[in-house]
């Protein structure tokens, strides 16, 4: 089954990714051997306003995903999954604060949820619901183990290292975490773009291959055989999309375009938001090591206030790019995208080139809310701190840091470690 032109289906791989440091060695080590070896705690857009029908509450939960979080939270207060609303998703296998939302519940009622691994750290009322999109950014503290080098030579190292960071940028790759445990989302965003969508359900359902878990393995051998009764008790009971696919399947055996139909708009649009990521990651390494060096013709972002201009003397604008004021950016290709000309445009209309839309395409990428648009291709670490210490699980080297929202602390932690971090 071909997916992608030219199978090109390895860049989602992080271990394909050029790096920038790639002059300086790497440290190795593991991270997240235990939830609280990663720390993250949002930093919200804004603060509650005190009044409002809907109630801003902020938790720290232990070894649970966002998503799961949320729905022990709507089921302990009796209202829908739905009408939890939170700003991002945050790691699963980390301790994580972070902001949500629901309208008409009490505050008293979420201070005096008990529930598991979840704690409610203050609440507040506010005149709307917490959306995606609605935080500034996040704060980090990883502690990194098992390190291939003695504790005072991997700081050293590590120090230099988020020095070049720290000055020419962080390569702002969509990190591994958007592209699935199995590498796929892109690939089934691809399908979906382009309305091949019995290959979504195979790929979605089937191909056990490209599994480690037995679980998967087996419910995805039953899908290949043709029993979707048997796949669908198998299937974990979480992943609900997959779970409505077989449940199609099972009434109408003969009709994979339905069962595709039966998944839900926000996973669709989350697989082919990771088809956009997979090509701005292209273009991303097709830029590097150069990713602090505007061109003529780029789309320069400024970081101030998120707006784009065309650069046409790229020698005027490089002092503001030195300073971290601008930066070039990349392409999250919906209808709204702009093709780049001149420098910048022969090295991004390469990648863009090589993916065949057509009108019903883009009016596909439109429905699923793709509008397309401009992502910068650096980013910069704020407020860093390098320490080390040890415990009962033995020494580590610990980094404490803040990011702007979107970008992904483990491809910071990937230039350090020079290994595969997901």
């Amino acid at each position: 089954m071909t997916i992608l032109p030219n199978d090109d289906i390895d860049l989602a791989d992080i271990s394909s990714w050029p790096y920038l440091t790639a002059n300086l060695p790497g440290i190795g080590g593991c991270i997240k051997l235990c939830p609280e070896d990663f720390f993250v705690d949002e930093i919200p857009l804004y603060t509650p306003s005190g009044e409002g029908t809907h109630t801003f509450f902020r938790i720290e939960k232990t070894g649970l995903a966002s998503s799961d979080t949320a729905e022990r939270i709507a089921d302990a207060l009796g209202v829908r999954h739905l009408d939890i609303g939170m700003a991002g998703r945050k790691d699963t296998k980390a301790v994580t604060r972070q902001w949500m939302s629901v309208e008409h519940v009490e505050p008293e009622r979420l201070l005096a949820l008990q529930l598991p691994n979840i704690r409610i750290l203050e609440v507040a009322r506010h005149g709307n619901k917490l959306k995606t999109g609605h935080l500034a950014g996040n704060r980090f503290r990883i502690r990194i183990r098992q390190l291939q080098l003695p504790i005072p030579q991997a700081r050293e190292i590590a120090d230099e290292c988020l020095k070049v960071l720290s000055h020419r940028g962080v390569p702002n790759y969509f990190g591994p975490q958007r592209f699935g445990s199995r590498f796929e989302s892109h690939l089934l965003g691809w399908t979906l773009v382009t309305d091949r969508l019995e290959d979504f359900i195979d790929l979605l359902l089937g191909k056990p291959e490209l599994d480690k878990q037995k679980d998967f393995i087996r419910a995805r051998r039953f899908y290949e055989e043709g029993q979707y009764a048997q796949a669908f008790r198998n299937w974990p009971f979480r992943f609900r999309d997959q779970r409505r696919a077989l449940q199609s399947l099972i009434e109408h055996p003969e009709d994979k375009r339905r069962a595709a139909q039966a998944v839900s708009k926000p996973f669709r649009s989350l697989l082919i938001a990771a088809w956009q990521s997979h090509l701005f990651n292209q273009v991303l390494a097709a830029r590097m090591p150069n990713i602090d060096r505007l061109l003529e013709g780029d789309l320069a972002i400024k970081h101030e206030n998120g707006a784009c201009f065309v650069v046409e003397n790229a020698a005027v604008e490089q002092p503001r790019c030195d300073r971290f004021e601008i930066s070039p950016t990349g392409p999250l290709l919906g209808l709204r995208t702009t093709r780049l000309s001149q420098a910048a445009g022969e090295i991004e209309n390469a990648v863009l080139d090589r993916v065949p839309l057509q009108e019903d395409d883009l009016r596909r990428l439109k429905l699923a809310g793709a509008k397309g648009g401009r992502r910068p291709i650096r980013f910069q670490p704020r407020h860093i701190e390098i320490d080390h210490g040890s415990d009962d699980k033995g020494e580590y080297l610990q980094l404490s840091f803040e990011l702007d929202s979107g970008c992904y602390a483990t491809i910071l932690l990937r230039e350090l470690m020079k290994k595969d971090v997901a």
